[in-house]
C-alpha cells in the first residue's frame, strides 16, 4: 500500500484548527508589527525633540555628500529630521508602510530596513551635490518598493493584493524620485525605492521542490 499527498489537513488536525492556527498568527504577526513601528516611529520623534532641546544641533550627523567623515551618516541620517514639519510629513507614511512592510515578519523587516538604509544612505552619497541630507523619506520609499513587489517575487496571493492596493494608494509617491522641488533629495527617494525592491528579491521565500516519498512500495 502506497501514501500519496491528498492536500487535506493532517490526521488529527481538523481545517477548523488549521484556520485558527493561521488566523491566530496574523495577529500576533500584526500586533509585533504595530509595536516594532510604533517604537521606530517613537524614536524619530524622540531624537527630534532631543535635537530641539539640545544647544548642539544632530542634523549635523546626517549624510554629508562626497565626504568620507559623512558616511557614517548613512545609517544616522533616517533619524534625523529638518524640524518637526519635516518630520510629520514623513510620520504617517512611515508608520503605515512600515507596518506594512513587518506584517510579514520581523525578521526580514530588520534586514530590508538595513538594505534600504544602506541603498539609499550610498545614493545620497555618490550623486547628492556637496551638503547635508537627513530624513527617513529613503526609508518610506524604500517600504513602498518593498510592499508592492514582495508579493510578485515570493508568489503570495495576499501580498501582491497588497502590493496593488498600496501602488494605488500611494502612486503619487513615484514622482518624488524624479528631480524637482529644490531642498528635496530625489536621490534618497529613487535609491531608497531601490533599496525595497532589493530587498524583496533578495529576501524572497525560494520555494524548494519537495520530494514525495512512497511508502510501503514492494522492493
Amino acid at each position: 500500500m502506497s501514501e500519496y499527498a491528498t492536500g487535506v489537513a493532517p490526521a488529527g488536525r481538523s481545517s477548523g484548527e488549521v484556520v485558527k492556527r493561521r488566523v491566530v498568527g496574523l495577529v500576533t504577526g500584526a500586533l509585533g508589527a504595530a509595536i516594532v513601528v510604533s517604537l521606530l516611529v517613537a524614536v524619530e520623534w524622540a531624537v527630534e525633540v532631543a535635537d530641539y532641546i539640545l544647544p548642539q544641533e544632530l542634523d549635523q550627523y546626517g549624510i554629508v555628500s562626497h565626504e568620507v567623515d559623512g558616511l557614517v551618516g548613512i545609517l544616522i541620517a533616517p533619524f534625523l529630521h529638518a524640524g518637526f514639519a519635516h518630520l510629520m510629513a514623513n510620520t504617517v507614511p512611515l508608520a503605515i508602510l512600515g507596518f506594512l512592510a513587518a506584517l510579514r515578519g520581523l525578521g526580514r523587516f530588520f534586514v530590508a530596513s538595513l538594505m534600504i538604509i544602506i541603498v539609499s544612505g550610498l545614493g545620497v552619497w555618490f550623486l547628492s551635490p556637496p551638503g547635508l541630507t537627513v530624513g527617513a523619506s529613503g526609508l518610506v520609499f524604500g517600504y513602498f518598493g518593498y510592499v508592492v513587489t514582495r508579493g510578485f517575487f515570493d508568489r503570495h496571493l495576499l501580498d501582491i493584493v497588497l502590493g496593488i492596493g498600496v501602488a494605488v494608494l500611494y502612486y503619487s509617491l513615484i514622482w518624488g524620485v524624479l528631480p524637482g522641488q529644490p531642498g528635496i533629495s530625489w536621490q534618497g527617494h529613487l535609491f531608497g525605492l531601490v533599496g525595497g525592491v532589493f530587498a524583496a528579491w533578495t529576501l524572497r521565500r525560494r520555494r524548494r521542490a519537495t520530494k514525495r516519498t512512497e511508502i510501503g512500495q514492494p522492493a
